[in-house]
């Protein structure tokens, strides 16, 4: 199946407006209204959805604090040197023109027991069904002597925007033949395969500008996603540079000094010149102050993307405890699809779909080395269960990888239009 931009928007494109400041009102309104927390790919692509095919007829709230929202994916592909800051740079005016009221503001509390939001500046919402898709916090302690503080010295780069810039900064700061070191994630984690196109596309820059430089790789896993393919295009593209310490090696027995800028692997303490601490995560902090997590993630039902704690409460993307699928920008937009079908229905008693799930995990080994993997689910009671699945083979041809880079290329154009409106 071929993923570009009509895959996800039809033939239909979306005008873009000038983004002003709505006035929001807490009451007064006759129209049942849908506040949206978070415009990223969950909730951007169910405030689009759930306004668009409402026609007008449910009042759809966005409330988001940046102005420019900068994706996560393909940030790597921004380390690498491949994409620009500016391209993974997006605006609301396509989700203003298609009739949602978007409000860039911080959501610092919910009251389920009475249905409203309050926000930072000041106003309250009132709201009949609230999506929550805030992304992803990071626990605190998961790497000892990391904590947020630490940030600028040693980058988590796993929110899209200036860490990122950030991370680049200091890559292209690092004197010759010096040390990038990574301490990867323990699983769950936002997007499986990251780290490791991270590792790819930093060797990618440091082969071109650096190349006697190292990369070490802390890792608590044992294995992780697309393992054979990567490790197979690190020994092809970039022998000799990375290192990778799984579990078995000590990688999940790590700490840092941020000041000192050293990492402790195993008892054994390196001296390095760039530090990526991509710690534990969990549910970004509003799903916490709405009462519906358990534990760090926020556990939903299947069929609509409904919390376990409130039916009138949903949670989609790397928040949502769900199942299988795993914590991507295309799982999250294929959840918002299902959610925003099952919330205009609730609310104006129109047709509700089959809950259908996809995603696709693409990544950049090399400049036009792509690889991925895939699935399809359904719901089930339990959870959203895998039906079946696909991966990159090893050993593929130099056509098929950059078929499979130039497919990602089209998936992003898409989805991104898919979220924000196409542009005209």
């Amino acid at each position: 199946m071929k993923i570009n931009r009509r895959f996800f928007i039809g033939t239909a494109a979306a005008a873009s407006a000038t983004l002003s400041a709505p006035m929001v009102l807490a009451d007064g309104h006759t129209k049942p209204r849908v506040v949206v927390v978070g415009g990223g790919a969950g909730g951007a692509t169910a405030a689009r959805y759930i306004a668009k095919d409402s026609k007008g007829a449910v009042d759809v709230i966005l409330v988001e604090p940046t102005r420019t929202y900068f994706t996560c994916f393909f940030s790597n592909l921004y380390l690498g040197g491949i994409k620009q800051a500016d391209d993974l740079g997006h605006t609301y005016g396509g989700l203003a023109a298609a009739g949602v009221n978007v409000v860039h503001d911080w959501v610092v509390d919910v009251d389920r027991d009475v249905k409203t939001v309050s926000l930072a500046g000041g106003a309250t919402l009132r709201y009949d069904k609230l999506i929550l898709s805030p992304g992803i916090d990071f626990v605190d302690g998961a790497v000892p002597g990391w904590d947020l503080t630490s940030q600028n010295a040693m980058p988590h780069a796993y929110k899209g925007g200036s860490q990122t810039e950030l991370l680049k900064a200091q890559l292209m700061a690092m004197p010759e033949g010096g040390t990038f070191a990574m301490v990867a994630p323990p699983n769950p984690y936002r997007c499986p395969p990251g780290p490791y196109e991270r590792v790819s596309m930093v060797a990618h820059y440091l082969k071109a500008n650096n190349p006697t430089a190292k990369i070490i790789v802390a890792d608590p896993k044992p294995k992780f996603s697309k393992m054979a393919l990567f490790q197979e295009g690190w020994a092809d593209q970039y022998g000799g540079m990375i290192d990778w310490i799984g579990e078995d090696f000590g990688g999940g027995n790590v700490s840092v000094d941020p000041s000192a800028m050293t990492v402790s692997i195993d008892g054994e303490e390196t001296k390095v010149d760039v530090c990526n601490v991509i710690p534990a995560m969990k549910a970004g902090r509003i799903t916490e102050i709405a009462g519906v997590t358990d534990g760090n993630w926020a556990p939903v039902n299947a069929v609509d993307m409904s919390t376990k704690a409130d039916a009138d409460v949903y949670v989609l993307g790397d928040a949502s405890q769900q199942g299988d699928m795993p914590k991507s920008g295309f799982s999250a937009n294929s959840q918002a699809k299902v959610c925003a079908n099952a919330v205009r229905g609730a609310l104006t008693d129109s047709k509700v779909f089959p809950a259908k799930f996809s995603n696709t995990c693409w990544s950049l080994i090399d400049a036009n080395n792509g690889v991925k993997v895939g699935a399809t689910y359904e719901a089930t009671d339990e959870k959203i269960a895998k039906v079946d699945g696909f991966i990159s083979a090893t050993g593929e041809s130099a056509e098929v990888r950059q078929k499979t880079y130039e497919e990602s290329e089209g998936w992003y154009a898409g989805i991104t239009a898919d979220m924000f409106g196409a542009k005209v």
